[in-house]
């Protein structure tokens, strides 16, 4: 049997998942595709300033291996530059590193039959924009019955980072107001169905889930400031919709 290759852990996933010459038609040309453990190569190495030993350890991988993903990821980089091509981040055997999440800690275990839906949360209700929520309740569903409910502090994290979150929440749905692309490229990376364009009394959002009810809109843009700043502006992460 092929030897299962082993995951890299990451911090978490990246607000920008895309990235395009500025003069260039989208629709029509070449796309380069970095994995997220390439790009957490670049971001260890070249951003936090880490040697490849400090990047092995923290992705749990030898320095061979870093060394392999880095040299990939600055070509694709390097190639996109120089060609004026659209660089994409996605994919790669990658897991949330939990040792550095703190999360893991305050949540409770989830059984075996339990669906975990979380809600951006404001006072009782749906917050409106998921890159700006400082809470989420998590509700444990079984046999169609709420279980368990908490409240999740978020710390103030950028989208990608509220997406790790979330996942090592082991959350399998999230309802939300609005929300951008790239916060939205960050859940499918995290395998968390999206229920989005929601508004009101969360508890009431997700009894309507589980009855099947719910009114969402997954395509529902955080765009409310668009008119003020420009595409791609987003409550206070830009990233969110790229």
């Amino acid at each position: 049997m092929p030897r299962t290759t082993k995951l890299r852990k990451i911090y978490s996933f990246p607000n920008h998942y895309s990235f395009v010459p500025e003069d260039a038609d989208i629709d029509s040309f070449e796309s380069i595709m970095m994995t997220l453990d390439e790009y957490e190569t670049i971001r260890l190495l070249d951003y936090e300033d880490l040697n490849q030993e400090e990047c092995a350890m923290r992705m749990g991988v030898a320095r061979t291996t870093v060394t392999a993903m880095y040299e990939s990821a600055r070509k694709k980089m390097i190639s996109a530059i120089v060609e004026g091509k659209r660089l994409r981040i996605t994919g790669g055997n990658i897991e949330i590193d939990t040792d550095r999440n703190s999360i893991k800690a305050f949540i409770k275990e989830k059984g075996d039959k339990t669906m975990r839906v979380a809600v951006t949360y404001d006072n009782g209700n749906v917050f409106g924009h998921f890159g700006k929520t400082e809470q989420f309740k998590v509700y444990d569903i079984e046999d169609n019955k709420i279980t368990n409910s908490q409240i999740l502090g978020t710390n103030g994290e950028g989208c990608g980072a509220l997406a790790g979150i979330l996942n090592v929440a082991k959350v399998d749905s999230l309802i939300c107001g609005g929300i951008g692309g790239g916060a939205k490229r960050a859940l499918e990376e995290a395998g968390i169905k999206l229920f989005a364009g929601v508004s009101g009394d969360t508890d009431k959002a997700v009894e309507a889930l589980i009855a099947g009810t719910l009114e969402a809109d997954s395509e529902a843009n955080c765009d409310h400031h668009d008119h003020e700043h420009g595409e791609g502006h987003s409550c206070g992460h830009g990233g969110c919709h790229h």
